[in-house]
C-alpha cells in the first residue's frame, strides 16, 4: 500500500469516504462530512456499525429508530470539550441535519444487528493525560474496550500539544496474536491549530518493507495498515486526531518498537 496519505475532497459535503475495499484492508471505514447549517447527511449502515462523532458544531441526529435531537456544543475542536457521539447499529439508517456549520465523522466497522442506537458521549467521557514531558498528550477514549458500546469499533480522540509527540514510543498492532498483540487497522483524521500548520506522521515496519513519512495538513487522513505510526507536532502548532480502529477482536494490544521501548520503560518504571 503506497497511498497512505489521503487529502480531503474539497471543503464541503463528504470530503473523506474511505471504505475497506478502497483502503485495501478488511475492517475500518471512515467518512467525514463538512456541512453548512441546514444541510443534511444520511446513510444506511448495511453490514456495519457506525459511531458518529460531532467533531465541531451542532446537528439534529437520528438513527436506528431513535431521535436524539440537537447534539454538539464544541464549536472548535481545540476547545477540548468532550465530543457528542452516537452509536448506530448495523441494519439501520442514520440522518444528521446541521443546525450550525458542523464537521461530522462517520466511523464504521463490520457488525451484526442487535445493539440499540445510543448516545455514547459526552456523558462518561473525561480528558485523560498520557505520557510525560514532550510525550504528553490528552485523550478522550470515546469507544475503547473498557466501554462496552460497540461490537468492533475502537474510537478515540487525541490532543497533542505543540512541540510534542504522540502515538509514541512507536508501536504496532498488526498481528492477530492475542493476548500479546491484536490485529487492528487504523485511520488518523488530523487537525492543526492554527489551521495553516502541519504535523508529521511516520508509518513503518521493522523490516523496512513499509516506511513512509508524511507531512499532514488540517483535515488530512492517514491510513495505518500495519507497522509503527508515531506523530509529531512542530513548535507553534497543536495537533488533534481522531483514531478509528477495528479488527477481528475488539481489544487493543500492541508492541512498542524494540529500538525505542526503552523510552516507555524509563517513563514507567
Amino acid at each position: 500500500m503506497t497511498n497512505l496519505l489521503r487529502k480531503p475532497n474539497g471543503t464541503s459535503g463528504k470530503v473523506h469516504d474511505i471504505r475497506p475495499k478502497d483502503a485495501g484492508w478488511g475492517y475500518v471505514g471512515f467518512g467525514l462530512y463538512r456541512l453548512k447549517a441546514g444541510e443534511s447527511a444520511t446513510e444506511p449502515t448495511g453490514e456495519t456499525e457506525v459511531i458518529l462523532v460531532l467533531v465541531e458544531g451542532k446537528a439534529d441526529v437520528s438513527g436506528g429508530g431513535k431521535t436524539f435531537g440537537e447534539l454538539g456544543d464544541r464549536m472548535n475542536v481545540f476547545e477540548r470539550k468532550p465530543p457528542h457521539c452516537v452509536y448506530i447499529p448495523a441494519g439501520s439508517n442514520w440522518n444528521a441535519t446541521a443546525t450550525t456549520d458542523c464537521i461530522l465523522a462517520v466511523c464504521t466497522a463490520p457488525a451484526k444487528p442487535g445493539r440499540e442506537a445510543a448516545l455514547i458521549g459526552p456523558d462518561g467521557l473525561s480528558l485523560n493525560t498520557r505520557g510525560k514531558d514532550a510525550n504528553t498528550r490528552y485523550i478522550y477514549p470515546i469507544a475503547m474496550e473498557e466501554r462496552d458500546v460497540a461490537d468492533s469499533l475502537l474510537v478515540t480522540e487525541v490532543f497533542t500539544p505543540a512541540g510534542n509527540w504522540s502515538s509514541y514510543p512507536p508501536h504496532r498492532h498488526d498481528e492477530d496474536n492475542f493476548p500479546d498483540m491484536t490485529y487492528l487497522e487504523e485511520t488518523y483524521y488530523h487537525r492543526l491549530n492554527p489551521a495553516q500548520g502541519f504535523g508529521f506522521q511516520r508509518v513503518f515496519t521493522e523490516d523496512g518493507s513499509l516506511d513512509q513519512t508524511m507531512a499532514v495538513a488540517d483535515h488530512d487522513l492517514v491510513l495505518v495498515p500495519k507497522g509503527h505510526h508515531p506523530c509529531g507536532a512542530p513548535y507553534g502548532y497543536e495537533m488533534y486526531y481522531l483514531n478509528v480502529m477495528a479488527g477481528p477482536m475488539r481489544k487493543w494490544r500492541f508492541k512498542n518498537h524494540p529500538d525505542h521501548d526503552w523510552i516507555f520503560e524509563r517513563d514507567n518504571p
